[in-house]
C-alpha cells in the first residue's frame, strides 16, 4: 500500500537553489515541508520563490493545476526538524558544511531517520567517516530543477544500512522520483561525466574557438545533447559548477576538472546563470 503524502514529514536543509527545488518538489507532491536555513534574509526569501517554482512547475506540466500543495514551515532553528520521516541536507557543495549541517540534525532527529546528502561531487563515504551516524546516510543527486527531471542519482555507502536504503526507497516513491543507485566515488556517474565535458566547452569558448550558442549547437544537433553543455551549466549555476569541479579536481587530480580561468571568472562576476540572469546567456523572467 502507498503511504498518503500529506503524513510524510520532510525536512530540507539549506533554502538555496538546490534546498528550494527539493522543496517545491515535495510541496506540489502534496508532502508537508520544514525548510531551515541560517541565512534570514534567504530565508525570508524563500517562500516567494518557493511559490514562484510552484507556478512554473504548473506551467511546465510537472503538476496539475488543482493539486494539492503540501505545508511549508520555513525556520532558522533545527529544533524544528524533530519527528521528520527524512532529512534532506542541501548546503553548498562544501564537505567541512555538510558534515556540520549532518552532525548538528543527528542531534534532534531520532537514530534510524533517513539522512539524505544532496551532493553532486562528494563521495558519501567521505562524509560518512564523519558523521555520528553513517548506517543512516545515503546520497541522492536530485538534479536541477528537481521538480522538472524525474530521475536522481542514488548512493549507499559502504557504512549505509538497510534500513536507511528501505527508507530512500520509500522518500522518491513519496516523492515519485526514479532512482538508479549507483557506486560510491567523486561525482559519481553524472557529474563525473558531464561537469569534466562542460569545463572542457567553457575552454572551447575562453581560447576563441567557438561561441557559446556554436558549441550548444554543435552538441545538439550532432550528438543529441538536449540543452547544450553551456545552457546545462547556466541552469546549474556557475558557482555550483565551479565548487563540484573543485571537489572532482581534489579528489581525482584529473587536470580536466580544474576549473577553467573563464568559469573562475564569470563567478567573480557575479555570472551565475540563470539564478542570477546571467551566466552564458542573459535571462529576463523566471529564474530557476
Amino acid at each position: 500500500m502507498t503511504r498518503d503524502v500529506t503524513t510524510y514529514r520532510l525536512a530540507v536543509l539549506g533554502a538555496g537553489v538546490m534546498g528550494v527545488g527539493i522543496s517545491v518538489l515535495a510541496l506540489g507532491r502534496g508532502v508537508p515541508v520544514v525548510l531551515v536555513d541560517v541565512d534570514p534574509e534567504r530565508l525570508d526569501q524563500a517562500r516567494g520563490r518557493v511559490e514562484q517554482e510552484l507556478r512554473l512547475a504548473q506551467l511546465m506540466g510537472a503538476r496539475a493545476e488543482d493539486a494539492p500543495v503540501g505545508e511549508l514551515v520555513t525556520t532558522g532553528s533545527l529544533a524544528d526538524v524533530a519527528g521528520a520521516d527524512a532529512v534532506i541536507e542541501a548546503v553548498t557543495e562544501d564537505a567541512a558544511l555538510k558534515v556540520k549541517a549532518l552532525t548538528e540534525v543527528s542531534a534532534v532527529v531520532p537514530r534510524g531517520t533517513l539522512l539524505v546528502t544532496n551532493t553532486s561531487s562528494i563521495p558519501v563515504d567521505e562524509t560518512a567517516l564523519q558523521v555520528p551516524r553513517p548506517e543512516d546516510l545515503v546520497g541522492v543527486h536530485f538534479m536541477n530543477p528537481s521538480y522538472l527531471i524525474p530521475t536522481v542519482e542514488v548512493v549507499r555507502g559502504s557504512r549505509t544500512g538497510d534500513a536507511a536504503v528501505a527508507s530512500v526507497r520509500e522518500l522518491l516513491a513519496v516523492l515519485d522520483r526514479k532512482g538508479v543507485f549507483v557506486g560510491d566515488g567523486p561525482g559519481f556517474v553524472t557529474s563525473r561525466v558531464l561537469h569534466r565535458m562542460i569545463n572542457d566547452a567553457v575552454r572551447i569558448v575562453e581560447e576563441g574557438r567557438a561561441s557559446a550558442e556554436d558549441v550548444d549547437t554543435l552538441m545538439q544537433d550532432c550528438l543529441g545533447h538536449r540543452t547544450g553543455p553551456l545552457r546545462t551549466a547556466d541552469l546549474i549555476g556557475l558557482d555550483n559548477l565551479a565548487d563540484s569541479l573543485r571537489v572532482l579536481y581534489e579528489r581525482t587530480g584529473d587536470e580536466g576538472c580544474r576549473p577553467c580561468d573563464l568559469l573562475l571568472r564569470k563567478v567573480r562576476d557575479g555570472h551565475h546563470g540563470r539564478k542570477s540572469g546571467r551566466g552564458f546567456y542573459t535571462y529576463t523572467g523566471v529564474h530557476v
